[in-house]
C-alpha cells in the first residue's frame, strides 16, 4: 500500500472521550486497555468462527534493552480500512458496529477492539507501532506508527499472520514500564482472570561470559520461556453447585495470600435483571476494626476495575474479602456516573439482600454454627445494621447477645428470660468483664443475664437498638449503672435512719476523697459483704466515653453516685466511728475499692491506696 500520512480526526462527538484519557488515575491502566482489546479482538474471531481449535493467546513482551513493550493477539487483525476507522478517526463504534452486522448468542465481553483504551498508551510511550493483518480474504498487513497519538503514518506492514502486534516505545520518563517486574505486578493485577490466555514473555539482554583473543565476547539475547498470567479459573463464573467447599477456601487464600480460611461466604449468581457474578468472604474480624478494611475486588468482564468501589458495594460491606463481577460496567466508568445510576443501586441493594440472606439463612437452618462465627462477625453485622436500615430490617432477628455465662442470645429472648427480674424492658450489658466482675457477680445472684458489649462499636450500637429496635421502652445499662436491682425493702423507720446517716457519710467521703461532686447514697443491699458500689448515670457516661473516642476537645465532669450498703459491717462501723485518721482512711479505702470495679486507678492513684493499705494493716496489728 502507499504510504499515508496524516492526524487523527477528532470529531465534536469525541473530544471530551480524548480529553478523558489523561484522567486515568493510574498510568499503568494502559497494560489493562491493550491487553484487553487483544483479548477482543480474539473473541470476535472465535465469533467468526466457532468450534475451531486454534489455541489463542495474547502475548506481553516487554524488551528491557530496546526500552519496548509489544502486545501481541491472533484475534481478528484489521484492514487498512479497519485501521483508518477505529484508529485514525478515535472511533468507539468497533464493536458496537461489529455486533450489529453479526448474529450470534455470545455477544457479550465485547469491550471494543480499538477506541479509547488503544490510546492510552501515549501516557507512557514516545513511539507506538500498530503491525496488524486482517483475517479477512485478499488483505493485506498494514503498519501505523504515532509518536503523540495526533499525527501519524500507515504503510505496509511485516506481519505474516492473523492478528495484531501493538509495540511501544517507552519513553525516558516511563522506564519503569519497560521493567520486567513491574510488568508482572501490573499483568497480575489486572489480568489474572481473563478468559483468554495472556502470557509474559522477557527479552534480556546476557552479559558476555568471557573475553576472546580478538576482542570482548559479543552479548547474548536471552528470550524466557512465555510465562502463564492467568492459569486460575474465575471461581465467580461457576453455578454455586458445581463448587466445592476446598474450591472455594483456595480460591480465597490465592486471591488474598493468606493462609487463614474464610468463616463462610456468600456466592452471588444472577442474570436477570441484570447481570453480577461474584463471591464474597467473612474473614474473621477483631473487635476494634476502625482502621480495618477488606478487599472486594470490582471485575468487568473478568478484568479487573479497582479494589473497594464503594459506589457499587455498600460501605458496611468493605469489612469482608472478595470479588464482584458486573460485566455491564464499562471498563473506565467515572465515579460520578455510578452514583447515580439506577442500575449500579439495584446492584448495590442486591448484594446487600444477598448478605443478609446468607446470615438469616445460617441462623435459622444451622444456628449452633452461626453462634460460632458470631464474635468474628458481630462488628461486621452491627455497623451494617447501622449503616444501612433495609439491612437492619433483614437481620434484626438474628442479632444475637453473649452473655457473661456463655450463651447466645436473641434480644427477645433476652427480655423473656428476665422478664419480671429487672424494672421494664432492660438489656444488662458489660463492657469490661474482669473489672466488672463483681458487678456481675451481683445480677448473676439475681438470676439475670448480663450481656457481653466490650467491642468498640457497641457503646453506639447499644443506643441504636434503643430507638431502632422497635421495642418500646427498650433500654441498655451497663452493671455499674444503678444498684436498684440489688435493693432490699425495708421500713420506714430504716429509710428514715438511712438519710440521716447518709447525711453524715456524705460529709465524712468528701472530705477524705476531696471530690466535691461525689454524691453518696445508703441503702440496704441484698448482698451484705458488699460495702459499696459506684454507679454512673448510663447516659453521661456514654456521652463522656463518645467525647474521648472521637476526640472532642471538651470534657464533661464526670458525676458518680457511690452507693453505700447499709446492711454491710464496715458501713455501720464507719457510722459509728469517731472522727479521726482511722476512720478517714477506712473511707477513702472504701471509695477506691468501689472505683476499681469501675476503671483502674491511675499512677498517684495507685500509690495512694498501697501506702493506705500498709496504714490500715498497722493500724490493725496493734
Amino acid at each position: 500500500m502507499a504510504l499515508q500520512q496524516g492526524n487523527i480526526s477528532i470529531h465534536a462527538q469525541n473530544i471530551m472521550p480524548i480529553i478523558k484519557r489523561w484522567l486515568y488515575s493510574d498510568k499503568d491502566i494502559f497494560i489493562r486497555e491493550l491487553v484487553s482489546n487483544g483479548c477482543d479482538a480474539i473473541t470476535k474471531q472465535k465469533m467468526l468462527t466457532p468450534g475451531g481449535e486454534e489455541e489463542y493467546k495474547v502475548t506481553v513482551t516487554v524488551d528491557e534493552k530496546a526500552g519496548e513493550i509489544r502486545f501481541s493477539d491472533n484475534g481478528i487483525g484489521m484492514t487498512a480500512d479497519e485501521v483508518e476507522k477505529y484508529i485514525n478517526q478515535v472511533a468507539f463504534s468497533g464493536a458496537e458496529e461489529f455486533l450489529k452486522n453479526y448474529e450470534g448468542d455470545d455477544k457479550g465481553g465485547i469491550i471494543g477492539h480499538f477506541g479509547l483504551g488503544f490510546y492510552s498508551a501515549f501516557m507512557v510511550a514516545d513511539q507506538v507501532t500498530i503491525e496488524t493483518l486482517s483475517g479477512s480474504e485478499g488483505a493485506a498487513p498494514v503498519r501505523w506508527v504515532s509518536e503523540d497519538g495526533m499525527a501519524f503514518t500507515m504503510t505496509e506492514g511485516s506481519r505474516t499472520a492473523r492478528g495484531t502486534d501493538i509495540i511501544l516505545h517507552i519513553s525516558e520518563e516511563e522506564k519503569e514500564f519497560a521493567d520486567e517486574f513491574r510488568v508482572r505486578q501490573v499483568l497480575n493485577r489486572y489480568c489474572g482472570f481473563m478468559n483468554t490466555p495472556v502470557y509474559l514473555e522477557v527479552v534480556k539482554e546476557e552479559a558476555p561470559k568471557a573475553e576472546v583473543a580478538d576482542g570482548e565476547e559479543a552479548p547474548t539475547i536471552e528470550v524466557k520461556e512465555p510465562e502463564r498470567i492467568n492459569p486460575n479459573a474465575a471461581l465467580w463464573l461457576k453455578a454455586p453447585k458445581d463448587c466445592t467447599e476446598d474450591e472455594y477456601k483456595q480460591f480465597y487464600r490465592d486471591v488474598f495470600h493468606t493462609y487463614e480460611d474464610p468463616l463462610f461466604y456468600v456466592h452471588l449468581n444472577v442474570d436477570y435483571p441484570f447481570n453480577l457474578k461474584g463471591i464474597l468472604y467473612f474473614p474473621k474480624l477483631t473487635n476494634d476494626f476502625g482502621t480495618r478494611e477488606g478487599e472486594i475486588k470490582l471485575f468487568s468482564g473478568q478484568v479487573f476495575v479497582a479494589d473497594n468501589i464503594k459506589e457499587v458495594i455498600p460501605e458496611f460491606l468493605m469489612l469482608l474479602k472478595g470479588v464482584i463481577d458486573c460485566p455491564d460496567l464499562p471498563l473506565n466508568v467515572s465515579r460520578s456516573f455510578l452514583q447515580n445510576d439506577g442500575y449500579v443501586k439495584k446492584l448495590s441493594a442486591y448484594i446487600t439482600r444477598k448478605v443478609a440472606d446468607k446470615l438469616t439463612g445460617l441462623f435459622n437452618t444451622e444456628r449452633e454454627k452461626y453462634e460460632g462465627y458470631w464474635e468474628d462477625i458481630h462488628p461486621f453485622v452491627k455497623y451494617g445494621c447501622m449503616r444501612d436500615n433495609k439491612f437492619f430490617e433483614q437481620v434484626k432477628d438474628t442479632l444475637l447477645y453473649k452473655t457473661t455465662g456463655g450463651a447466645h442470645v436473641t434480644l427477645s429472648e433476652y427480655l423473656s428470660k428476665n422478664e419480671g427480674k429487672l424494672n421494664g424492658k432492660k438489656v444488662i450489658y458489660t463492657s469490661d468483664p474482669t473489672r466488672q466482675s463483681a458487678n456481675i457477680a451481683q445480677y448473676e445472684a439475681e438470676g439475670v443475664d448480663v450481656a457481653v458489649m466490650d467491642a468498640l462499636i457497641d457503646l453506639n450500637f447499644v443506643s441504636f437498638m434503643e430507638y431502632s429496635a422497635g421495642v418500646e421502652g427498650l433500654s441498655f445499662a451497663r452493671v455499674d449503672a444503678d444498684a436498684a436491682t440489688f435493693q432490699k425493702e425495708v421500713s420506714e423507720d430504716e429509710k428514715q435512719q438511712h438519710q440521716a446517716d447518709e447525711k453524715v457519710l456524705a460529709d465524712l467521703f468528701t472530705a477524705a476523697t476531696g471530690n466535691n461532686d461525689l454524691t453518696v447514697q445508703l441503702t440496704a443491699l441484698k448482698d451484705t459483704s458488699m460495702p459499696g458500689m459506684l454507679v454512673q448515670d448510663e447516659q453521661g457516661r456514654r456521652f463522656s466515653e463518645m467525647g474521648r473516642i472521637y476526640g472532642q476537645d471538651f470534657k464533661l465532669p464526670e458525676r458518680y453516685t457511690l452507693v453505700l450498703n447499709a446492711e454491710n459491717a464496715v458501713v455501720k462501723s464507719l457510722i459509728k466511728q469517731e472522727e479521726g485518721e482511722q476512720r478517714d482512711l477506712l473511707a477513702a479505702q472504701l471509695y477506691d475499692l468501689a472505683r476499681m470495679s469501675t476503671r483502674p486507678l491511675e499512677k498517684e492513684e495507685i500509690t495512694a491506696f498501697l501506702s493506705r493499705s500498709n496504714k490500715l494493716l498497722e493500724m490493725l496489728c496493734k
